[in-house]
Order: C-alpha cells, then structure tokens, then sequence
C-alpha cells in the first residue's frame, strides 16, 4: 500500500511540474508574442514611409489589405475597398511633388488579440509650398500576407 501511495505521490508531483513548466512556457510566449506584433506592425509602416518617398504608390499600398473590406476614412469622406483607395492615393498625389517627402513619428502599437493591432500617429509631409500634417489611427488585421491595415482613419490638422 505505502508503494502505490509514494507512486501516486510521484506522479501527482510531476504532474504539477510539468503543469507549472506548461505554464510558465505559455506565459512566456504570450508576453513575447505582443513585441512580435508591434516590431511586425512597425516593420508594415516603415516600409510604407519608404515606398512613399520613393514615389512608389503601389508599394505604399502593400501595406493595406487587397480586399474589398478595407476602408479609409479622411475628413467627411469613406473609401472602400483596396482598389478604390490606391485610386484614391493616384488622384490625390498624381506627382511626386504632390508627394513630398512622407515622415511619421510619435508611432504607438498596441496588440489587440492574436489577429488585430491598432496603431496611432503623426504624419507629415515636407513639400516645397506647404507641410501638411495630422494623425492617424490604423486597424491591422494579420493575414496569410502578414500584417495588413484593413482600416484608416486619418486626419488633416488645420
């Protein structure tokens, strides 16, 4: 009888080890997953900034998700679809003056679950006649591509 009770004992201990070692791994990759995220994120944006000052539309708009869901929301005015907002892009900077030269900063990335993160920030545009500059508010949604903005939400300050 004292064997089958210092067994059970054994295995009830090394069950509880090895719950703890579970645990704790799990803790540990979670907590590593957000900086994944947002260095991920970061990683979308920065080649967005890119593309953009190289006069490069088309690579500024790989950031965004190729789906009809994707929005972009600029003072009273809602784009969708992925398409329609790279024309949107075309029009509005149809020159590489109209471009300028693109420059975000004050960038703060916050995972939302394993599949969406919210970025905010300023951006502003160095131009030869004017500079101008607002925030913005990007919803990320990671996709079989990566990370994509699947929303944005951006505005002009005054």
């Amino acid at each position: 009888m004292t064997k089958r009770i210092g067994l059970s004992a054994i295995v009830v201990t090394a069950i509880a080890v090895l719950g703890v070692f579970i645990f704790r791994s799990s803790s540990m990759e979670a907590s590593a997953k957000p900086d994944k995220t947002i260095k991920a994120v970061r990683a979308v944006i920065d080649a967005q900034q890119v593309a953009w000052n190289k006069g490069d539309i088309e690579g500024f708009m790989d950031g965004y998700e190729r789906a009809e869901t994707t929005t972009f929301i600029s003072g009273d005015s809602l784009t969708r679809g992925w398409q329609t907002v790279l024309e949107r892009y075309r029009k509005g900077y149809a020159t590489r003056e109209k471009m300028g030269t693109l420059t975000f900063s004050e960038l703060d990335v916050k995972p939302l679950s394993e599949h969406y993160a919210v970025a905010n920030g300023r951006w502003h545009l160095q131009r030869a006649n004017d500079q101008p500059h607002g925030r913005f508010t990007l919803i990320f949604r990671r996709t079989s591509q990566g990370w994509r903005v699947v929303h944005d939400h951006t505005s002009s300050a005054d």
